[in-house]
């Protein structure tokens, strides 16, 4: 892996993270190939092999149904979220695929209220070259805790 390949990699989850926190959400599935799956498993699952997850998209439209949901048919007390993402790691090259591991958290901010810690994990993560540049050909967001909030809205 070269100097670019891990710009271009830094770049991409930095992208990712701006675009969910300013809820600009018709950016979000542009971040993935159209044959894709983001998934969202809580860690004891992924741990034990499970496959029950909290959420699971299997394509770029499933990705763009969940985005006319957040803005037209879910309702729900507004917040914001912050994310900050460490730095990705490279397990493995294969060509123009990148197998990558990074950790994150999730802050939440309801209006007129505290910031609180939504969600604590690690994503793992298939990062192909398209013409488009480099996308998410599958995001497996593995989250620590065995409780989470009653609802997940926003992509994390």
């Amino acid at each position: 892996m070269n100097f670019q390949d891990h710009f271009e990699l830094s770049q991409l989850y930095a992208d990712y993270a701006s675009a969910v926190d300013s809820g600009q959400w018709n950016l979000w599935p542009e971040f993935f190939t159209e044959e894709c799956s983001y998934r969202l498993q809580p860690r004891e699952n992924h741990e034990r092999g499970f496959p029950l997850a909290t959420l699971s998209f299997d394509s770029k439209g499933m990705l763009k149904d969940r985005v006319y949901g957040i803005r037209e048919t879910l309702f729900h007390d507004p917040y914001y979220q912050r994310h900050v993402v460490g730095a990705p790691v490279v397990r493995k090259v294969d060509g123009e695929r990148f197998e990558c591991e990074a950790n994150y958290a999730v802050f939440r901010t309801k209006l007129s209220e505290l910031s609180s810690v939504f969600s604590v994990g690690r994503y793992l993560d298939v990062v192909v070259r398209t013409p488009q540049g480099l996308k998410f050909a599958s995001r497996l967001v593995v989250y620590d805790s065995e409780m989470i909030p009653n609802s997940i809205i926003y992509p994390i």
